[in-house]
Order: C-alpha cells, then sequence, then structure tokens
C-alpha cells in the first residue's frame, strides 16, 4: 500500500499525527474555524480533529478524497488526512459550510488567490469568500451534483420543449423546409454541402412518428432538437459559475429569441446546430475541469466525434471548432498528454463523426428518389457539393454583390439588441471584465475561448456573407446565422449574472436579497422574451405557405408542366406534390437545375412525359467540350407543344429564344407559355384569371423579411397581373386605334374593380390605378365623366407619393399632380359656369 501510495508522488499522512516534515500554521484562522496552512512541501494535513479518525489510512470511514483534483469533502463533518501529488510550490487549504451544511475543503494554489491589483485588498478577499460561499456543484463521476445538474437541465428542456411545441406550425414553412423535407422522404440529398446528419434524422420522424402531417412532424424534431440545446446551455453555464439562475438566464433568452424561436420550430437546419453548439460548449467546461489525464483523454476523444458529427449539418460551426479544437491541443500540450499516438486517436474519431457524408453518395449511386441535388458518385461531385461550389465555397449566394463587412456587424450589432436586450449584452460585458476579477467560481480561459468564439464568427461571416441585408427578404437569408452567435452571448450573459451577485456578495457581505434578486434578474429577462415574442412566433395556424402552393397547384390544368424558379414556389410545391401527393398528374421541372449537368441524367426519368431535346440547358445550342448536348428553351417549347407548359415564378433571364414563337399570358403569380400565333382575346382571358385563387389573408400582415411576407404578396399581386397586362398591350404602339381604346378601358375598369374591393393593398396599386385613369382621360367617347377620372388620377397619385416615399420618380408625380389639380380645378370652374348659365 505504501508502495502505491508513493508511485501517486504522494506521503499518506493520518490523523491526527504529523508525519515529517514542516507544516506552518497561518497567522489568522479561517471564519469557518478552521485554519489555513501554508504547505511548502508535497504533503498538507489539515488541523487534527477532537476525536481521531475510526480507521487508518488510506481511506478513514465518512470520507472521499480526490488525490488528482483539487477538491476534498468530509461526510462525517470532520477534517481527515489527505496527500496531494507532488508539486513544488505551495497550496492552501480553504474549508468552508455547504449550502447543505456539510464541510468542503478547496485546494487552491498562493498564485491563483492573490488579490487582484485593480480592487482593493480587503474587497478582493472579500470576493474570494463570497465565491466560495456560492454552493459550486462538485462535478465528479457519478456525484450527486452532477446528477441533479443533469435533472435540472432536463427540466429547463422539457419547458422549452412545451413552449415550441404549443406553438408549432403545423404544416408547411417557408425557406429550405420543403426541400429538405422532400429530399428525407425521398432519401435524395438536400442542397449543397448535402445536410446528411438533418436528411437521415429528419427521415426517421417522418416514419416513426405516429401522426400529423410530414412536415409537422419534422417541425416536431427541430422543436425538441432547440429543446435540448437550451437545456445543455443551461448545463454549461451551471458547471462554469454553479448559479442555477444564471444557467436559466442563458437557456431562456437565447430560446425565446424571435430569431431563434421562429427557426426552432421549423424544418431547418439550426436547431440542430443550435445544440452542437451548446454541446462544444458544455464538453469544453467538461474538459477544462477534467482532473485526470484518463479524462481528459476520454471527452477529448467525444470532442473530436462530436466536432465531426457537426460538420455533417451546418457548416458554419467550424469557425468555432477552429477556436476550440486549439484550446484543448494546448492544454494537452501543457500537459505532456499530448502524443503523436493521441492525437492519431483523436483524428480518427473526428473523422467517424464524418461517416454521416457517406450516405450522399450512397444515395446517388442508388438514384431512386425524385428530387435529389447534384452528384455524388465521382469524388469530384461529392466535393463540389460538399465544398458548397455551386453556391460559391464560404460565401452564402452565388454571383451576388452584398453589404460591407462594417455594414453585416452594424446590422448584427442592433439584431442582438433587439433579439436579446440591452441588459443581457451587458451581462455578456460583466462575463467578460470579470475575468480581470478574482471571481475563481469562473473559469476565465474558458470565458475567455467563448468570447473569442464570438469575434472570430462575427468578423468572419460579416466578411464573407455577401448579401445586401438593407433588404427585407436577404436580412431574412442572412439573420439566421447571427444564431449562431448569440449562443454565445447567452452564455456569457449567464455568467456575468452570476459575476455580477459574486460582486455584489463581496460589498453586501451576508446580504439575503443578492440570491432573490439573481432569480428576479433571470425570471423577468426571460419573460419579457416569452412576453415580446410569443404572438410573432405562434405559428399554431400558420398554414400560409402551405395554401399558396395547394392555390398554385389547383389552378393548374390537367397534364401541365410548372417550369419552377425561386426558393418559394420551388421547394412549396415539391414538397405537395412528392411527399402529400397533392396533383400527380403535374410535372415539375426546375429552371436552375436544368443549366446543371447532372440535373437530366438524373431526373429525367422521375418526369415522365416531357421530352427534353438533350442533357443541358444554355441559351447557345451545341455539343460542349465533354460531349453535353445542350439545348435552348425554344426547342425545349417544341419538343413539349403538345403540353400547357407554365412559368412560377418567371422565366430565366440569360434564355429569350422563347420569344422566337411563344408569348408569356398571366396566370395568377404565374405566367402560360402560349404561341404567338394564338389570339389572345382580354374580356375572356380576365374571366379566366378573376378567381384562380382563394386567398384570403390581408396584405401586410407578416413581418416584410419572412416567407410567409413573400407568399402573401405574390398573392395579392397576382390579382392585378390580368389588369397590368392589358394595359401593356394598350401601351403598344402596333395596336390599332379602335383596340387601344377598347384594352384600355378592359384594364381600367379592372384595375377600378380591384381597388375599390380592397380597401389594404399593395402601393402600386395607386400608381397602376391612377395612370390607368389618366389615359381614360384621353381618350373621347368612353363615357366617363372626366371630372371623376381627373379627381381619381390625382387622389391615387397622392396617395402613392405619400407612402412611396424612395421611388425616385416621386418628384416628377408631384410636378405632373400639380399640373392635374390646376385642370381639375378648371375643370370645375367651367361646369360651374354652364351650370351657372343654364340656370
Amino acid at each position: 500500500m505504501l508502495a502505491q501510495w508513493q508511485h501517486r508522488g504522494a506521503l499518506p499522512l493520518h490523523c491526527p499525527v504529523l508525519s515529517s516534515g514542516s507544516a506552518t500554521r497561518a497567522a489568522s484562522p479561517h471564519r469557518t474555524g478552521f485554519a489555513a496552512l501554508s504547505l511548502p512541501f508535497s504533503r498538507a494535513v489539515v488541523p487534527p480533529c477532537s476525536a481521531p479518525c475510526a480507521a487508518p489510512p488510506p481511506r478513514p470511514p465518512g470520507c472521499t478524497k480526490s488525490f488528482g483534483g483539487t477538491m476534498m469533502q468530509n461526510e462525517c463533518s470532520r477534517p481527515c488526512c489527505v496527500a496531494l501529488p507532488f508539486r513544488r510550490h505551495p497550496f492552501i487549504l480553504y474549508p468552508y459550510i455547504t449550502n447543505d451544511g456539510s464541510q468542503e475543503a478547496v485546494w487552491r494554489e498562493k498564485r491563483e488567490i492573490m488579490t487582484n491589483r485593480s480592487l482593493p485588498p480587503s474587497i478582493g478577499a472579500a470576493v474570494v469568500r463570497s465565491t466560495r460561499n456560492r454552493k459550486r456543484p462538485h462535478m465528479g463521476a457519478g456525484s450527486g451534483s452532477d446528477v441533479a445538474a443533469a435533472a435540472a437541465a432536463g427540466a429547463v428542456g422539457a419547458a422549452v420543449a412545451a413552449v415550441y411545441a404549443g406553438t408549432l406550425p403545423p404544416g408547411l414553412p417557408g425557406g429550405d423546409a420543403g426541400e429538405l423535407i422532400t429530399a428525407a422522404y425521398e432519401l435524395g440529398v438536400a442542397h449543397p454541402p448535402g445536410y446528411p446528419l438533418f436528411t437521415l434524422l429528419a427521415g426517421l420522424a417522418m416514419r416513426l412518428l405516429p401522426s400529423g402531417a410530414a412536415a409537422g412532424r419534422v417541425n416536431l424534431l427541430c422543436a425538441v432538437l432547440g429543446a435540448a440545446a437550451a437545456a445543455l446551455l443551461f448545463y454549461t453555464v451551471l458547471r462554469l459559475s454553479g448559479s442555477y439562475a444564471g444557467g436559466i438566464l442563458a437557456a431562456g433568452v437565447f430560446s425565446f429569441s424571435r430569431l431563434t424561436w421562429q427557426w426552432s420550430i421549423t424544418a431547418e437546419v439550426f436547431s440542430l446546430n443550435n445544440l452542437f453548439v451548446g454541446l462544444l460548449m458544455a464538453l469544453t467546461v467538461h474538459f477544462e475541469e477534467a482532473s485526470t489525464a484518463k479524462e481528459r483523454s476520454k471527452i477529448a476523444k467525444l470532442g473530436a466525434f462530436c466536432c465531426g458529427l457537426s460538420l455533417c449539418n451546418q457548416q458554419t460551426i467550424v469557425l468555432y471548432i477552429a477556436c476550440i479544437v486549439p484550446w484543448v491541443l494546448f492544454l494537452l500540450f501543457r500537459k505532456t498528454e499530448l502524443s503523436l499516438g493521441h492525437l492519431l486517436k483523436l483524428g480518427l474519431c473526428f473523422l467517424a463523426g464524418l461517416l454521416p457524408y457517406l450516405y450522399l453518395p450512397a444515395s446517388s449511386y442508388l438514384n431512386r428518389a425524385r428530387w435529389t441535388w447534384g452528384d455524388q458518385t465521382t469524388f469530384q461531385g461529392f466535393l463540389t457539393h460538399f465544398l458548397r461550389e455551386e453556391y460559391g465555397t464560404f460565401n452564402l449566394a452565388k454571383s451576388e454583390t452584398g453589404s460591407s463587412t462594417r455594414d453585416m456587424l452594424v446590422f448584427q450589432l442592433e439584431q442582438m439588441r433587439s433579439e436579446l436586450s440591452l441588459p443581457v449584452l451587458a451581462l455578456a460585458l460583466m462575463a467578460c471584465f470579470s475575468t480581470a476579477l478574482p471571481i475563481k467560481q469562473q473559469k476565465s480561459p474558458v470565458i475567455c475561448l467563448f468570447a473569442g468564439m464570438l469575434c472570430v464568427y462575427s468578423l468572419f461571416f460579416a466578411w464573407r456573407a455577401n448579401l445586401d441585408v438593407t433588404k427585407p427578404l436577404f436580412l431574412g437569408v442572412v439573420e439566421r446565422f447571427w444564431m449562431q452567435s448569440n449562443v454565445a452571448v447567452a452564455v456569457l450573459a449567464g455568467l456575468g449574472l452570476a459575476a455580477l451577485m459574486s460582486l455584489g456578495g463581496a460589498v453586501l457581505q451576508g446580504s439575503r436579497v443578492l440570491p432573490w434578486l439573481e432569480w428576479l434578474s433571470a425570471g423577468t429577462l426571460v419573460a419579457a422574451q416569452v412576453w415580446a415574442n410569443f404572438s410573432d412566433c405562434d405559428q399554431s395556424n400558420n398554414y400560409i405557405v402551405d395554401k399558396f402552393a395547394r392555390n398554385l397547384l389547383s389552378s393548374m390544368p390537367m397534364g401541365a408542366v410548372i417550369l419552377l424558379r425561386g426558393d418559394l414556389p420551388g421547394n412549396a410545391l415539391r414538397y405537395l406534390h412528392y411527399v402529400e401527393g397533392v396533383r400527380p398528374d403535374i410535372t415539375l421541372v426546375d429552371q436552375e437545375m436544368m443549366t446543371y449537368g447532372w440535373y437530366l441524367p438524373k431526373l429525367a426519368k422521375h418526369l415522365p412525359g416531357v421530352h427534353f431535346p438533350g442533357n443541358r440547358w444554355n441559351p447557345v445550342e451545341g455539343i460542349l467540350p465533354d460531349g453535353t448536348l445542350t439545348f435552348n428553351l425554344h426547342h425545349f417549347l417544341k419538343a413539349n407543344k403538345n403540353k400547357e407548359v407554365f412559368v412560377c415564378i418567371g422565366l430565366h433571364e440569360g434564355d429569350s429564344t422563347w420569344r422566337r414563337s411563344y408569348s408569356l399570358w398571366p396566370w395568377g403569380t404565374c405566367e402560360k407559355l402560349v404561341p404567338s400565333d394564338a389570339v389572345f382575346d382580354p374580356g375572356e382571358w380576365i374571366r379566366l384569371t378573376r378567381n384562380l385563387y382563394n386567398w384570403t389573408e390581408e396584405y401586410g400582415s407578416f413581418k416584410p423579411s419572412s416567407w410567409e411576407a413573400v407568399a402573401n404578396e405574390e398573392m395579392w399581386q397576382a390579382r392585378m397581373k390580368t389588369a397590368f397586362f392589358i394595359f401593356g398591350l394598350a401601351e403598344t404602339a402596333s395596336v390599332p386605334a379602335e383596340m387601344k381604346a377598347q384594352l384600355y378601358t378592359l384594364a381600367y375598369t379592372s384595375y377600378k374593380e380591384i381597388v375599390s374591393s380592397h380597401p389594404h393593398h399593395p402601393v402600386n396599386w395607386h400608381k397602376n390605378y391612377a395612370i390607368a385613369c389618366e389615359r381614360m382621360l384621353r381618350l373621347h367617347g368612353v363615357g366617363e365623366d372626366p371630372e371623376a377620372l381627373l379627381s381619381e388620377t390625382v387622389k391615387h397619385f397622392l396617395l402613392y407619393t405619400q407612402k412611396a416615399e424612395d421611388d425616385p420618380q416621386r418628384q416628377d408625380i408631384l410636378q405632373a399632380v400639380n399640373h392635374l389639380q390646376k385642370e381639375l380645378q378648371g375643370l370645375r370652374e367651367m361646369k360651374a359656369e354652364l351650370k351657372w348659365q343654364a340656370g
């Protein structure tokens, strides 16, 4: 036994006899009654208790010892003997009374407890005492405190999940949800980088969950993942600070911010990414607290696996990984635990986490999915998809000019302020400042690491996010990626609250108000988040995107071919068509995908009845150097002349060959490609398109950056498209005068009917209707009162200029209005004079 103790580098000492070697009692006793001992050698003893231990060393009854760590707990309420590994610098023992009445002794190095020079000595010592007085759970393996912390984290996650479940959208959300669900349902590949882990999880959710629409089941999966992320944030803060209130603050303000709440209850990859961010943070804290080399090695391997697995979802997390991995390797190197073999094992664990990417070539090889993206059967095809080359590696979008880095950071900071509130940002800064204070309850290196992760991610993303965030829709796309930085801010805020309470305890020693104030602060901030965002994030009755897609499909004739363009119609129609089986007679062809070399070779067999005169759509026909036969839209339409072809929404600008023999006629939000020799009957077309859709949503009732707002806008503008098209025909110079008058009259009548039926409508309707009224003034014998037409023109031009202040033609319109008002005044005076003369 003695050899075992000597092998650990420590000499056993048992109470009450002191072994040979000097031990100097400190000048003043500790507050709890025990004396602090300054031990210059490898041996340490606490002062002898009144009665000797019941049994000889190495483990007296009722005593537990951790020889590799910093804490020793005495369950029998008496100090016991302890041996420490050999160290060349002295230790100080600080016993104290915990909240449950037990006594604990914490060993700290002298250099770790020196009062910070920036504070007066009395305050610095008080901060140390205040820190010790807070009960910080000892997270040893299998300890009761560890189980209690895990149970509390589970309770927090369950509470968040309950709130999320009550606000879930029952149907299809906007964005990429339709495509992600379709890829999972068909066991295909989603857009780059493929998201194999989310695809597999969503596929399992659709097959295992008992009821509800497929979209609703994946929404529920994402809500559970988001709640698990909240639990991990709580656990991280609790382990770092010992503050339950701080953990609840971090989990609550993040989970119930509008952005997180909105994207955690929809079928998107962001809640899974939030889960991995929280998991990596928790593992980082666990690694920092590990007391043995074996435990650190175990956590490092698990962390390496989780790093690889997290990259199977959203790749922006690589910026956090790039901060955590060097930090972990440095700590292992400093402790002389980083060997070549260990490094190799960590690398293998990381590669094991990347195994879900094998799903991509497997799915592509089987080629059974009616919807998939890319060809990953070759290494080059896999690399193209993995690196997002079709979007632009390290860019959000391809061929887009975005806001500057400075503007992006300003928008992000403003978004943080609105999403998390100023008090939360102030608490996050407090956590950063607390690293300069002698508050050993928190781990300063970990706080610095989290703050560094936040800075690295924010700067890099602002540099590479090439979208113009001044446009609401693009802002909605970009802000989703700011959730990853909000995670770090929320954790720092929770730590800041704990640090603030510890500092307050130094000033107000023994105050019973501080714990209540801590809980009150956390509860108030979380409740404010829920109160402010519940109405916006309650999607339990949100069927907007689902209704949009169903209206589009129901308006199509039997056997129609739809050339899709854009995320909203493309993803929504694909989900309803492939997953829910709506309108199986219709064929969906993606315009953007037809320009890729892999699309038709892989998916043409799943598009029955549609003929492709080549292997790839290209405005310039011919044979490419790799032997690919290309075709343009003109030849595609000729090959499918027996099909009714519609475009939704709009045609690709790069190919105008269709104009040779086809025209576009409005069909709701879509257009129909009609042979140029077809005769257009404006009255009949107004009758056909007047009631295409059953749309009852109010205009402007959704946040401008949301997909629901885009769908609503498209449906409202569809009401005016036929009148706008007829008015455009009347404006062409080749139309005879008689036909021109007929077209103007039909357009005016249609505009008037639509505007009068919907008092609250899009702003551009005022301008269009005013111009139609002005054109009617130029016609003679149309049966309309000139004064009424002039009055309507002035009225709606003025309404337009009031609501569209950013229109570059605003000043010209106002000048025209001044002229029209003079004419209206003159007309009224002339009518009054004629009436007076007639009387």
